[in-house]
């Protein structure tokens, strides 16, 4: 019997399997969510969920809170000044952010100007530095939820400890290593490598060569770092 093949230009929605029956890292919900819809999504989804009094946020996967809003709510907190408390509190754990559920753009539905909603949103992201994702409905909701404990399963990888960039050529690779030396920068880099093609060759030089590009403090750090 032959596989039936889902037509993704249908309409028709089809019934999905549970996506996470064994997803370990569990799903901390506020015991004040326990009859809201997502709770039941995640539920449905089996995914790993446990019950407790949050005193901040509405759920806890590992060390990450967050505080979930519909877009009525979030207008009504902002409105009530409870929100800035909220903002506040979720801060206190080392990942935080915040979601508002269902957004839409029908400002005149809200006693409140339209730009005051767009200066909130711009005050939680510069102001407060929060990250905020929009979700569609409840199960869009719990399907971020789930994806955010998957994210704490996968092996933690290694972090430069500096922002990197897209290389085209060697010679930038080289540049962008020399550039990080004290002292060390874009023209000095370049001198570097006109005199000296190979970091090896650069890194083999002795003080006397240096001389030639680099100033005498610049020398000592440069030496310092490459004997420490």
């Amino acid at each position: 019997m032959k596989k039936q093949i889902e037509n993704i230009f249908s309409k028709t929605k089809v019934k999905k399997e549970p996506t996470c029956p064994n997803l370990k890292v569990p799903i901390i919900i506020d015991t004040r969510e326990k009859q809201s819809l997502i709770a039941a999504n995640l539920i449905e989804k089996k995914a790993n969920i446990d019950f407790e009094q949050l005193e901040i946020g509405d759920y806890l996967i590992q060390d990450t809170i967050i505080e979930r809003k519909t877009f009525s709510d979030f207008v009504g907190s902002m409105i009530n000044k409870r929100l800035f408390d909220q903002l506040r509190e979720i801060k206190k754990y080392p990942k935080y952010f915040l979601i508002i559920e269902g957004f839409y753009y029908d400002y005149d539905k809200f006693n409140v100007h339209e730009n005051a909603i767009r200066g909130m949103l711009l005050s939680i992201a510069i102001d407060y530095q929060i990250p905020i994702i929009y979700t569609e409905n409840e199960e869009d909701t719990a399907n971020f939820l789930i994806l955010v404990a998957k994210k704490y399963e996968r092996p933690k990888q290694e972090m430069s400890i500096r922002p990197s960039k897209t290389f085209k050529t060697s010679e930038e690779q080289k540049q962008f290593i020399l550039e990080e030396f004290p002292g060390i920068g874009p023209a000095a880099a370049k001198n570097l490598l006109d005199k000296f093609p190979t970091l090896k060759e650069v890194f083999n030089t002795t003080e006397e060569q240096l001389e030639k590009i680099l100033d005498e403090k610049k020398i000592k750090k440069f030496l310092g770092l490459l004997e420490d």
